[in-house]
């Protein structure tokens, strides 16, 4: 089959042919028709994660994945061949990924994929929707009684976070460049344009101030504390920063979780979470995708379509 790889870290992408996967007792075979970029995607290829996770050359890149079941092993109970699926396929070594004409899963990977979402549109969602309704939901137990500022609102997660945190009835702020306030308006939120001076504008809009913080980006984490009301010490989760706890915060790295999934499908079906593909590329021009995910500048996802 072919695949997207790279033989070593910093080391050209490049589309080739490889085995196809070997599926395990409780693992599926997907045909994959879609995958889409994370930067942590280029920062493991630039062996900037190597102390967290090791690589095995040629390493295929990719986590997020939607596709059609091929095959299932012979454990598998909850999926047949011919389901559509959407999952985030992290495993324990970075190998075999997603960028990929067909992936190997782990059942605990992989859901059904929302009805209302093309398969584009649900490979842009898995792990940048389950970060932040991990971080919402299980990190900061938001309710319709919370007032949450999100740093970087416009982002890859924060476009999901936003919508969650609506869904969940809480008020939202989020911080983003002026370019982006009308659209975060357009999904509920009440901008705020990031920076210096934001602590003022937060307390121009919110005096007392918010409930929960959700940082997305690290820029403005150092001031969390002074946002928060003062009933709320510590609700600030950073998914960039671990020096959160320093702040008596907490730290969230996604997790693969296939009943999340499920919770993440039922609020697209629902209306309530809705996809912003910001590029679509064929799986050979990756790299064009990943040089796209570099500038920083895309507002919502990259994905890349495998034929």
């Amino acid at each position: 089959m072919k695949a997207i790889t790279y033989a070593s870290f910093d080391g050209p992408l490049e589309l080739t042919d490889v085995p196809d996967p070997k599926i395990g007792p409780d693992w599926v075979l997907v045909d994959v028709r879609a995958t889409s970029v994370n930067p942590v995607d280029w920062k493991i290829a630039g062996g900037h994660l190597d102390g967290l996770l090791d690589s095995v050359f040629p390493v295929t890149p990719g986590w997020d994945v939607s596709g059609v079941v091929e095959a299932v092993g012979p454990a598998v109970t909850t999926l047949v061949p011919g389901d559509e699926v959407y999952g985030y396929v992290r495993k324990d070594t970075v190998h075999g990924g997603t960028c990929a004409e067909k992936i190997g899963a782990p059942i605990r990977t992989l859901a059904r994929k929302p009805a209302s979402l093309s398969f584009a549109e649900a490979a842009a969602v898995p792990l940048a929707g389950l970060t932040a309704y991990q971080a919402l939901v299980h990190a900061l137990d938001v309710t319709a009684d919370d007032i949450v500022l999100i740093h970087g609102a416009s982002g890859g997660v924060g476009l999901f976070a936003v919508q969650i945190a609506t869904s969940l009835g809480a008020r939202v702020l989020g911080t983003a460049s002026e370019g982006n306030h009308a659209f975060l308006r357009g999904l509920g939120a009440e901008p705020i344009e990031y920076g210096d001076g934001l602590v003022d504008r937060v307390r121009a809009i919110v005096p007392d101030g918010v409930t929960a913080v959700l940082d997305l980006n690290g820029s403005d984490l150092a001031v969390s504390p002074e946002l928060l009301a003062a009933s709320s010490t510590g609700r600030i989760v950073s998914i960039v920063d671990p020096g959160v706890k320093d702040l008596g915060g907490r730290y969230v790295f996604v997790a693969p979780d296939a009943d999340d999934l499920d919770r993440l499908a039922e609020l697209a079906d629902a209306g309530a979470l809705t996809v912003e593909i910001a590029a679509t590329f064929p799986l050979a021009e990756t790299q064009q995708a990943w040089e796209l995910s570099q500038e920083g500048h895309a507002r919502g996802k990259i994905v890349i379509t495998v034929d």
